[in-house]
């Protein structure tokens, strides 16, 4: 999966605009990056890349890059 791709699946999850996201975004600047978008961010890394995410792990994440580093 392309990072592109990658930034695709995040902007779907949080129903932003497509070309929103770029790997310098901070996670603290997204509105919609809320208590239910980490859930939804637990199923997609376990549906979309076969990866456990926990909260522990959520918290760490600063920016979109520090996600799509996780995805690997």
């Amino acid at each position: 999966m392309t990072q592109e791709e990658k930034i695709a699946l995040l902007e779907d999850m949080l129903e932003l605009d497509a070309n929103t996201l770029t790997p310098e975004t901070a996670l603290a600047d997204i509105e919609e990056y809320d208590s239910m978008a980490k859930l939804s961010l637990i199923v997609l890394m376990d549906e979309e890349c076969g990866k456990k995410l926990t909260g522990e792990q959520i918290r760490e994440f600063k920016t979109v890059g520090d996600i799509l580093a996780f995805m690997g």
